[in-house]
């Protein structure tokens, strides 16, 4: 089910609870935005509580989720956001060096206080989107501290004002020089063919 807030351009498309219990941390964060000052935001808080199924994995958007593929060839959102939570464990091989050989895709980049900043899946950032939109994927911890969840909630807010893929970039650039920095270079050498 998706919830909307606003009218116009740009339309913003933010997704949570995407697999397993996910859901439990990451959905009333979304529930929780206001409505942008400018465009529209589209939430849809809860993608599936079924058995986990990673967004890398082929059947991701075409049999497991396919109401979030349907809504974003529908909405055509040239802003995309997914917030997923991760437990201890998964930590090392989200940020670990070893990620592009082990899952075909960039490590994630750690923000602040255990937030994690990186791409959606290529299943869908290739395939229905354009190099100028913005896709971005946060991963934040299955228990989160307070710091944790006022660094995400600004992030949220960021996006949820942003007008483009510039505009978040040159926020994150002047907020987190270091992380924004890997992140550009990481993204370039992913996915620089489709310039």
């Amino acid at each position: 089910m998706i919830q909307r807030f606003g009218s116009g351009d740009p339309v913003r498309l933010f997704v949570a609870g995407l697999h397993g219990d996910e859901w439990e941390t990451t959905s009333a964060l979304l529930e929780q935005l206001s409505p942008p000052d400018t465009g529209t935001l589209l939430i849809m808080p809860k993608v599936s509580d079924n058995e986990y199924l990673s967004t890398l994995d082929r059947d991701y958007y075409t049999t497991y989720a396919p109401h979030l593929r349907e809504a974003i060839v529908t909405y055509k959102p040239p802003i995309y956001l997914e917030l997923h939570c991760y437990s201890k464990e998964s930590y090392p091989a989200l940020i670990g060096d070893g990620r592009f050989e082990r899952y075909g895709v960039p490590a994630y980049i750690e923000i602040e206080a255990g937030i994690l900043m990186g791409s959606v899946s290529p299943r869908v950032r290739t395939d229905f989107f354009t190099p100028d939109n913005l896709c971005v994927s946060f991963e934040m911890p299955r228990n989160p501290l307070e710091q944790s969840l006022s660094v995400i909630r600004n992030l949220l807010n960021v996006v949820n004002e942003c007008w483009s893929r510039q505009g978040f970039v040159a926020y994150m650039s002047q907020h987190y020089p270091e992380q924004t920095a890997v992140a550009v270079k990481n993204y370039l050498q992913f996915y620089g063919h489709l310039y």
